[in-house]
C-alpha cells in the first residue's frame, strides 16, 4: 500500500528533474504522519542537510549496499581485540553512498522513487530525534559527535540464529557505533524507518550509549556483569533501562509533533493480529502495570541471555511509571531532561548510572533497582515532582520504601512519598 501512495503522488503534475540545490535548509517531501493516521507526503525542511543526493549531513550519513554478517565461528571476530578490527570483521562487503533522484517543482523537491522517499524520510526522522534530545533535553551539539553512519537496507545477518538475513527492523548498533535500517518485508504499511517514534527510540539507545556507556563500543558494565555467566541482575537492569526510557523519549518526541502526543507510536507499524498486543503491551498510558514476583525474580537471578525479552517488560513498567507522574504534575520536558542530566554525572552527591555502574561493577548485586533508580530522582530539583516519581517507582516497580527514603542522601525521595496504591504490594524477601 505505501509503494502505490508513493508511486501516486510522484506523478502528480511534477516539473521535469533537475540538479537540486543541496545548501541547508532544503525544502523536500517526506511521508509524514497525518491526523488520520496514515503516512502521507508533506513538506518539510531539511535543516542539517549537505548533500542531498547522498543524503549526508551533520547528523546522519545514509550508505546502501553493505553486507554485514555476525557468526560467532567466525575466526576474524574471534581474533579481533579492537572494537575497529570487530567491525572490519563485520563488514564483509563495504557498499556504497546513496544516490537519491528527486523532481523539482516550485522550489520543493520531491523524491522520484520509492527508495528516496523512504532515505529522505529516514533523514528527517533521524533529524527531528537530534533536535528533541538536542532542544527538549538540552544536550549540546558537541556531544553528539560525529555525523551517525546510517545503513540502508543492509543485507545484516547474524548466522548464529538465521542464514537469511534480517527484515523488518531498524536498530543501534553500538558495536559499529551506527544506524541500520533493515529491508522490510511484512511492514508496509508504515516500515520502521518512516515511524518517527521508532526512530527516535532507536535514537535514544545511541544517546544512552554515549553517556551512560561512555560511547564504549561494549559497554564496560554490560561486559563484565554479563561475563559471569550466572545471575546478571546489573546487566539485566541496564538493558531494562535502555529500552523504558527509549520508549518515553520516542512519547516526548511525538510531543512535538502536530498530531501532538501519541503514547502508542508504535501502533501505525505494528498494526494487526501478526504483532499481538504490541502496541498495548508497549502503551504507557496503561496505568495498572505491576512488577510481579516472577518478573523480580528473573531481574535477580537471570543471566543476560535468560532474560532476553524481559527487558521491555522491565523497560515498559519504568517508562510508564514516569508517564504518570511527568503528565500528573504537568512537568513531562522537565522529567525528560533530569533523566537525561542523570545519565552521566561526577558529583560524589548525586552520582549519574555510569558513575553508579562504575561504583559497583566488582559487585552487580548491589545495582539494583532501588539504586538505579536514584539517579533518576537524585537530579529532579521540583519537589512535587520528585515525590510524584518515587511514588510511581515504589508503587509499579515495588521498590522498598525504605531504600529510597529516609537514607543517608537527601537528595532521593521526600518523607512525604508513601508510595502508590495502584499494586498489591510484593513481600520483601
Amino acid at each position: 500500500m505505501l509503494r502505490t501512495v508513493i508511486a501516486t503522488t510522484a506523478v502528480l503534475g511534477l516539473a521535469a528533474g533537475c540538479a537540486p540545490d543541496t545548501s541547508a535548509p532544503v525544502k523536500i517531501r517526506a511521508l509524514v504522519l497525518s491526523s488520520n493516521g496514515q503516512y502521507v507526503p508533506e513538506e518539510v525542511e531539511l535543516k542539517t542537510i549537505a548533500d542531498v543526493v547522498g543524503l549526508s549531513g551533520s547528523v546522519a550519513d545514509l550508505h546502501g549496499g553493505a553486507r554485514i554478517v555476525y557468526d560467532s565461528n567466525d575466526q576474524d571476530l574471534a581474533n579481533a581485540t579492537t572494537p575497529e578490527a570487530f567491525v572490519n570483521a563485520l563488514i564483509k562487503g563495504e557498499g556504497r553512498d546513496v544516490t537519491a533522484s528527486y523532481i523539482s517543482q516550485d522550489d520543493v523537491l520531491w523524491p522520484a522513487d520509492f527508495h528516496t522517499w523512504n532515505m529522505v524520510t529516514t533523514y528527517y526522522n533521524l533529524e527531528r530525534a537530534f533536535d528533541y534530545f538536542h532542544d527538549v533535553t538540552n544536550i549540546p551539539t558537541a556531544d553528539f559527535k560525529k555525523p551517525v553512519k546510517t545503513y540502508y537496507f543492509p543485507d545484516f545477518t547474524i548466522t548464529d540464529i538465521s542464514r537469511d538475513a534480517l527484515k523488518d527492523n531498524a536498530l543501534y548498533f553500538s558495536a559499529m557505533e551506527s544506524f541500520l535500517v533493515l529491508p522490510f518485508d511484512e511492514l508496509q504499511r508504515a516500515p520502521l524507518a518512516i515511524n518517527a517514534g521508532v526512530i527516535t527510540h532507536e535514537y535514544s539507545h545511541r544517546i544512552f550509549n554515549l553517556k551512560v556507556y561512555a560511547g564504549q563500543a561494549f559497554p564496560l558494565a554490560l561486559s563484565t556483569w554479563a561475563a559471569v555467566g550466572g545471575p546478571s541482575q546489573g546487566a539485566n537492569i541496564l538493558k531494562s533501562f535502555d529500552e523504558g526510557l527509549a520508549d518515553l523519549h520516542a512519547y516526548g518526541a511525538t510531543c512535538r509533533t502536530k498530531n501532538g502526543c501519541d503514547t502508542r507510536f508504535l501502533s501505525t507499524s505494528f498494526e494487526g493480529p501478526d504483532y499481538g498486543s504490541i502496541p498495548a503491551d508497549r502503551d504507557l498510558a496503561k496505568a495498572d502495570r505491576c512488577m510481579d514476583a516472577s518478573l523480580r525474580d528473573s531481574i535477580r537471578g537471570d543471566s543476560l541471555d535468560q532474560f532476553t525479552g524481559k527487558e521491555y517488560r522491565v523497560g515498559t513498567l519504568l517508562a510508564s511509571a514516569l508517564y504518570q507522574a511527568g503528565e500528573a504534575t504537568g512537568q513531562r520536558d522537565i522529567l525528560l531532561r533530569s533523566i537525561v542530566t542523570a545519565y552521566s554525572d561526577s558529583s560524589t552527591t548525586t552520582p549519574g548510572l555510569l558513575q553508579l555502574t562504575q561504583q559497583y561493577l566488582a559487585d552487580q548485586t548491589k545495582f539494583d533497582l532501588a539504586v538505579a533508580s536514584s539517579a533518576i530522582i537524585s537530579h529532579i530539583t521540583d519537589l512535587r515532582l520528585k515525590e510524584a516519581v518515587c511514588n510511581e517507582l515504589m508503587d509499579h516497580l515495588q521498590i522498598p520504601r525504605d531504600l529510597l527514603v529516609g537514607t543517608t542522601n537527601p537528595n532521593l525521595c521526600p518523607p512525604s512519598a508513601a508510595g502508590g496504591t495502584t499494586c498489591p504490594r510484593l513481600s520483601v524477601d
